[in-house]
């Protein structure tokens, strides 16, 4: 006698409110917050990256500080080389896409666009 039988379910219905709550809403609207959050957090890092290098620029020109321009371009280069190395990062998670992954990142690409 058998006492772990295994009891195979019919595959849900793909129409249910179960379903598309689980499977299409939720990551969509965790998506949509993840989006917006990130758009607003990145201008915020721009506009105190602006302000920081506008500082620096108008303290070299009084003669406060003195700036080369090659640690500006270093700094630059550094900034872009962690930007494609998290770009790369996102690109290898969306990779996997399923229905949960498409509709997250639907999410997050209509909450970059409302951010």
């Amino acid at each position: 006698m058998n006492i772990n039988s295994i009891t195979s379910e019919l595959p849900t219905d793909m129409l249910s409110s179960t379903f598309l709550l689980g499977e299409v809403g939720a990551p969509f609207v965790i998506g949509l917050a993840a989006g917006y959050f990130a758009k607003k957090m990145l201008r915020l890092a721009l506009f105190i990256g602006g302000a920081a290098i506008v500082l620096v620029l108008v303290a070299n020109n009084y003669g406060i500080a003195h700036v080369s321009t090659d640690s500006l371009q270093n700094a630059a280069t550094a900034a872009t080389a962690a930007a494609q190395q998290s770009g790369g990062f996102l690109m290898g998670h969306l990779s996997n896409i399923t229905s949960k992954g498409a509709s997250a990142s639907a999410g997050f690409f209509l909450g970059l666009k409302f951010g």
